[in-house]
């Protein structure tokens, strides 16, 4: 899976988690707490959505604590998949 097709999938489950209305807002250098309003609860959220979607396994609080960008996570899926 390449990393756009990773964004693209991110930035649909995005989109519907946090209720953007305008998903084109939604870019690589968008933050998940100052520009999505996301607490640790909605990060956890997302990241058990993303573990099922993409097959990935558990994500570490460690690993967890390190992504505050989309970009951020189109990086660490796309290493955790190659």
């Amino acid at each position: 899976m390449t990393p756009e097709q990773i964004f693209a999938k991110l930035q649909e489950m995005i989109v519907e988690q946090f209720s953007v209305k305008m998903p084109e807002s939604v870019t690589y250098e968008t933050t998940f707490e100052e520009d999505l309003g996301a607490d640790s609860v909605d990060l956890v959220d997302l990241m058990m959505a993303l573990e099922e979607e993409f097959e990935i396994g558990e994500v570490q609080e460690d690993e967890l604590a390190e992504l505050k960008t989309v970009g951020d996570v189109v990086s660490f899926l796309a290493a955790k998949l190659s």
